[in-house]
């Protein structure tokens, strides 16, 4: 009895269902980074904008704050 012998096209269907899957792999990984980088953007985005509105209190503060202590720099040693 010989063997039975597997067609060219079940090795064909296998390398075809293999590829389409990378394919499919590939573009879910490629999306996924593409909304993680949309997130990080944003993210940063209000970061800056919170840092904006923080260091512009910090600057009225430091305008408003009487810095005169009435020593004279000069006669000091």
């Amino acid at each position: 009895m010989e063997p039975e012998k597997k067609s060219s096209n079940e090795a064909l269907v296998g390398l075809v269902i293999i590829i389409i899957i990378l394919i499919i792999g590939g573009i879910y990984i490629w999306m996924s980074n593409q909304k993680a980088s949309r997130e990080k953007e944003v993210r940063l985005n209000n970061i800056t904008a919170q840092n904006s509105v923080d260091l512009n209190a910090l600057e009225a503060d430091v305008k408003a704050t009487d810095v005169n202590t009435g020593v004279d720099a000069s006669t000091l040693n």
